[in-house]
């Protein structure tokens, strides 16, 4: 059996602070100045002077400590490290591989991340104790080489397959500009609709709730109808994430929030914005009030090409700010989302855009198989590798 270590008795822990002179070249006797993106990989943007500033070196391991992406751990970087970035040194070099250890602790990012927004505190913070209460397994420095060879691997089949996706996500969203959008020549001869008037002509055909006590948190159920949320449409592509249900007889009260196969669902509340199609085969659900739900008219509009303009076409996104002039944040509610105003373009471009989009979902889809996903892959050996079982 694998004895284990906590992380807190083999590093040191320093927090970086704001440096005393900070540029944007790189001056006589400067160091990098590592922040957020340069934990990342980035390459270092900034220089600063500091006589009493935190200095990370190569055997060093640094953690964004605040905000967004608190928790994220990066390693072989040399300069000063800023006021959002902790420093982990390793107190005995010769028995922790630095890669070893920070291979494993980028594979709990999702774990720090989530602790750290938990805190209730405005900007999120690392939660100092449960970091330092990680268990390492404790094995040779040989061994520890062995491990994060492997984990470099599969680290890379994973950043290849983001490459890939950013490069088909970059291709659609050309696709779109230039074939339905205002890059195709003949944008300005297509007649200008209100989103108010592509949806089916009927009551409800833009829809929203239930809202207030109509749907109580407590009244969710284990099995049942389905109720969709901002995490299917966030990724703005329809996906399931947490499953919620409601029972056949509360369905039965708020049946007229039901979403049919082909709907466009969009985010209202908490991330606004994004949206998805409904997919064919989804089962009988409703929405929560944090989605805005359309029944396109099909005759019209296909609800790929309006669900792709209403979270990327830079005129919508440029319509949705201008109703938001003034507003600490944007918002979006139904109102503001029937006036958005799109130039319909022919449905001859609209299914040629939609073949496109479908060719790059495909390309996607195949990254994300079992057998050729990194990110599954790159878990599933992290997770050994903490059980001492690679």
């Amino acid at each position: 059996m694998t004895h284990a270590v906590q992380l807190g008795d083999i590093i040191q822990l320093r927090k970086g602070k704001k440096a005393t002179e900070v540029h944007d070249q790189c001056v006589n006797g400067a160091m990098p100045y590592i922040q957020i993106d340069e934990v990342r990989g980035a390459a270092p943007q900034k220089f600063a002077h500091d006589a009493k500033g935190v200095i990370v070196t190569p055997a060093d391991l640094c953690i964004v400590w605040d905000g967004a992406n608190a928790g994220t751990v990066g390693y072989g970087v040399d300069g000063l490290i800023g006021s959002t970035v902790a420093r982990m040194r390793i107190k005995a070099p010769n028995e922790w591989d630095t890669e070893f250890v920070g291979r494993l602790l980028q594979s709990r990012f999702r774990q720090l991340n989530d602790e750290a927004q938990a805190r209730g505190a405005t900007i999120p913070h690392v939660d100092k104790s449960k970091l330092e209460s990680i268990e390492l397994p404790r094995i040779g420095r040989s061994e520890q080489r062995r491990i994060a060879s492997i984990l470099a691997r599969a680290d890379g089949i994973r950043r290849k397959r983001e490459r890939l996706i950013d490069e088909a996500q970059h291709f659609v969203r050309s696709a779109y500009l230039h074939t339905v959008g205002h890059l195709n020549p003949s944008h300005g001869d297509w007649e200008p609709f209100m989103i108010d008037a592509l949806a089916e002509d009927r009551k409800g055909a833009i829809r929203s709730g239930p809202f207030g006590s109509a749907l109580r948190h407590g009244e969710f159920v284990d099995e049942g109808i389905a109720v969709l949320g901002i995490d299917n449409a966030v990724q703005n592509k329809f996906a399931w994430a947490e499953r919620r249900f409601i029972t056949s007889s509360k369905y039965e009260e708020l049946r007229r929030y039901k979403v049919f196969p082909g709907d466009v669902i969009i985010t209202i509340m908490g991330t606004t914005g994004r949206s998805a199609v409904v997919p064919d085969d989804i089962p009988e659900a409703i929405t929560t009030k944090h989605l805005a739900t359309i029944t396109c008219n099909k005759e019209l509009i296909h609800p790929e090409v309006l669900s792709f303009a209403i979270h990327s076409d830079p005129l919508i996104i440029r319509q949705i700010k201008s109703f938001n002039k003034g507003a600490i944040m944007d918002g979006l509610n139904l109102g503001i989302i029937r006036k958005l105003e799109i130039n319909l373009p022919p449905m001859e471009e609209q299914l040629r855009f939609v073949r496109m989009l479908r060719k790059a979902q495909a390309i996607e889809a195949r990254s994300q198989t079992p057998d050729g996903s990194g990110e599954d892959l790159f878990r599933s050996l992290s997770q050994r590798a903490f059980r001492g079982e690679l």
